[in-house]
């Protein structure tokens, strides 16, 4: 049997128990079905009224007229208006309730930052301006540079790369133009089981070839394995910590020890920075660069492509090979940006060239920097412990009813992690992933990491209160108990969202992305 709805309808019920069947039309009271915008569109329907051109056509411009009609939908402004505002009723968002998307720390966002974000200077200023008419955008920069080294304990830091992957091909290649410096050609990334997929994919991309390292029975690096690789053929290792289990590597000194012993460099991914943030200085680890994903750490909008910034920080054997630009204050005060032709004076001759053609994201920098100066070191570090707090009480209060893989050696960082284990036979993380749908949450991460069968990865941040985090695991307990128990409704969820189960393989593989006229 599924879950009856608030009304007391389940999808299985006829009309003769005395349950009102689904509406014919497919709406459902205020959700109304809703078709694509050319379907809703009238032949000769517009908007707006638009004189008709005076005289003739310039001779120049003539090779561009039309020779029919755009193929463009035609409405009213009211009917444009009701069907964004009836699809924007159909989307999740973090103002509706948690993503409890683990490894993407999809936090709320305050309105603070988005009030600087839009302030004049700001929100209209543009890369080729005349460094004289930047100061403040520059000061900005270079004071959240300040924090992000201060807060990780490094020595320098690239601002320009635009997310988390930029960022980890820029420390890659930090890596990589060091050891040319040294003369030396080491063409092996050491990768473990528990970093980003992103990790061995941006290693490949800067030419190097990739080896992995397993995880031991605690989801955490196998030491002696790694120990046992190291060699001169190893440019380094790429560690994300806390690593894609939601366990913090407690062996990273040591590792980073024998790496650099062996003559090879550190990298560690950042992006789960906000469990640690305040609490743990990836410098004193050993760390020699780690990106950060501004957007998650220091909750910026996040999701769907973008916006997003990964400033890479740099230890001091690396600082001299960032990329350019970076900011310089000058003794008069001002701040300068640091182009090509004044690399060497400035001390950076050995840079491995731009990673973009202008700085970096000045959204994300505002937001960003917002979001430290408010809450201050201390508040950063109740960020982290709240975090770590929450993704505990999901994994305490969930594990008698999901299996918790690594529930056994202690506590968890920021994600809780959960399998499909011992659920009804047929029964998958899909199903429990569709069945929260029906609940009303955004599903978990789901089959990752892949070194987890069935995985379910739950992040439930700081910025979720117990009560919201009751409701969450009620919800997330009710499916669960629903899989173990083979109710056959679940393998048809969602039922009440507008669209039915999906065929996501096709999808994927024969997506449709141009509406095209059946007539």
């Amino acid at each position: 049997m599924s879950a009856p709805n608030a009304a007391g309808w389940r999808p299985e019920m006829s009309a003769a128990e005395g349950a009102a069947p689904p509406t014919s039309s497919g709406d459902r009271g205020l959700m109304l079905e809703e078709k694509l915008i050319f379907e809703l569109a009238a032949p000769g329907g517009c908007g707006v009224d638009l004189d008709q051109p005076q005289g003739e056509v310039s001779p120049a411009l003539g090779r561009f007229r039309r020779a029919e009609p755009a193929a463009l939908p035609g409405l009213s402004e009211p009917e444009v208006v009701r069907h964004y505002t009836r699809l924007s009723r159909q989307n999740y968002a973090i103002d509706l309730g948690p993503f409890p998307l683990g490894s993407c720390t999809m936090k709320h966002n305050p309105r603070l930052n988005e009030r600087v974000a839009r302030l004049p200077g700001f929100a209209d200023v543009h890369p080729l301006q005349p460094v004289q008419t930047v100061q403040g955008a520059l000061a900005v920069i270079n004071e959240l540079a300040h924090w992000l080294i201060t807060l990780t304990g490094m020595h320098g830091v690239a601002m320009s790369p635009k997310a988390g992957a930029h960022g980890e091909l820029c420390g890659v290649l930090c890596i990589k133009a060091a050891l040319e410096a040294r003369g030396e050609h080491r063409p092996v990334m050491l990768v473990p089981e528990s970093a980003h997929g992103t990790n061995p994919a941006t290693a490949a991309f800067a030419g190097f070839a990739i080896e992995s390292i397993p995880a031991g029975p605690d989801g955490r690096i196998d030491l002696a394995a790694l120990k046992g690789r190291l060699g001169p053929d190893v440019a380094g290792v790429m560690i994300t910590n806390p690593n894609t289990c939601g366990l913090f590597e407690r062996d990273l000194k040591t590792i980073a020890d024998a790496v650099h012993a062996a003559g090879g460099y550190v990298y560690c991914d950042g992006a789960n920075f906000n469990a640690i943030v305040g609490k743990v200085r990836p410098g004193d680890l050993g760390v020699d660069a780690m990106h950060i994903n501004l957007h998650k750490t220091f909750s910026t909008p996040h999701g769907g492509g973008g916006p997003g910034s990964g400033p890479v920080v740099l230890s001091e054997a690396l600082s001299p090979f960032g990329p350019l630009p970076f900011t310089a204050r000058q003794a008069d005060g001002s701040i300068r940006l640091i182009e090509e032709a004044d690399a060497a004076a400035a001390g950076h001759p050995h840079g491995f060239g731009r990673m973009a053609a202008f700085h970096g994201q000045m959204g994300m920098f505002t937001r960003a920097l917002t979001y430290i100066l408010s809450h201050g070191a201390d508040g950063l570090r109740q960020v982290a412990e709240d975090a770590v707090l929450n993704a505990n009480y999901v994994l305490r209060s969930l594990d008698d009813v999901l299996e918790a893989p690594y529930g056994h050696a202690g506590p968890c960082m920021h994600e809780a992690l959960f399998t499909d284990h011992g659920m009804a036979e047929g029964f998958t993380t899909l199903d429990v992933a569709k069945g929260l749908i029906d609940e009303g949450f955004h599903p978990m991460t789901v089959y990752f990491p892949l070194v987890v069968h069935g995985a379910m990865l739950v992040e439930p941040t700081e910025c979720e209160s117990k009560d919201g985090l009751d409701r969450f695991i009620g919800s997330l307990r009710a499916v669960a108990e629903r899989a173990k128990a083979g109710d056959p409704s679940l393998k048809a969820a969602p039922h009440h969202a507008p669209r039915r189960r999906l065929d996501e393989t096709a999808a994927a593989r024969k997506p449709v992305l141009v509406w095209r006229d059946p007539a």
